[in-house]
């Protein structure tokens, strides 16, 4: 069994982005709260389906004078609550970026391996091979989660899909930003070609100054020195000013390309 639950992934700009990989347990307790979300919404489909079908064999009776179509019935109710199991996961996990209701109570969310949101076809994936690691949860999904450097079920295998610990429904609203980064992105604007910056390019300092309190020391250190070598290149600055650690030149950076961003 492995020890750190981490997962990294490269962006088209080499940078390495640290996610924490979803353990049992939390997984678990995502899966126990849509269970109770999906029983209601059976219980519910089912009141309302025997009402239905009671009327509907009553009928069919009186004008057929047969019973055949009570097999029926249950047959188009056994598929419905397939398809609103099967659905209830690819509808939330496709329209929330990964996460149900439980997920999103857990703090989890699936991405792909890659670490880019999760498509529809992946859900579906995901969705159809659910019913094997949760009927053999003990057998088969549990294992797999445990054993695997990836912690993932067999729907993760085929889809190519991971579930990490969800920090950004916090952490995007409320970036740290320092005062010395704030006069910075002001002399950034006119000593550096922020123009140069593509979007992919702010979207990573983004995700870097989001998910840094969550990193170690050494590898945040690592990371932002990097991170900061790459964006002055791009933007054609020589030198950071003096006393300026590269984590409040990315945090200038960001206010800076924000800035020149509302200004068009």
């Amino acid at each position: 069994m492995h020890i750190f639950n981490r997962v990294k992934y490269q962006t088209p700009e080499s940078v390495e982005i640290d996610f924490i990989l979803a353990g049992i347990g939390s997984r678990a307790w995502a899966l126990i709260i849509d269970y109770h979300i999906l029983v209601f919404i059976s219980v519910g489909f089912l009141l309302i389906w025997s009402t239905i079908a009671e009327h509907v064999v009553n009928f069919w009776e009186k004008t057929f004078n047969s019973d055949k179509i009570g097999l029926w019935l249950i047959a188009i109710a056994l598929l419905v609550n397939f398809f609103l199991y099967a659905g209830y996961f690819v509808v939330f996990e496709t329209l929330w970026q990964g996460q149900t209701p439980g997920k999103r109570i857990a703090k989890i969310q699936v991405v792909r391996d890659d670490g880019r949101p999760v498509s529809v076809q992946q859900a579906v994936l995901r969705a159809l091979l659910r019913p094997v690691d949760d009927f053999f949860f003990f057998l088969v999904g549990m294992l797999l989660i445990v054993l695997t450097p990836r912690e993932k079920r067999l729907g993760d295998w085929v889809a190519g899909t991971i579930v990490i610990h969800n920090h950004t429904a916090t952490a995007r609203a409320n970036i740290s930003i320092s005062a010395l980064a704030k006069s910075l992105s002001e002399e950034l604007l006119e000593i550096a070609d922020i123009s140069a910056l593509l979007p992919d390019d702010f979207a990573v300092i983004r995700e870097y100054l989001l998910r840094r309190g969550t990193m170690a020391k050494k590898a945040k250190t690592d990371l932002s020195f990097q991170l900061a070598k790459q964006v002055k290149s791009v933007i054609s600055l020589q030198k950071l000013p003096n006393r300026v650690t590269p984590d409040v030149f990315l945090e200038a950076v960001y206010l800076a390309y924000q800035g020149q961003s509302s200004q068009f």
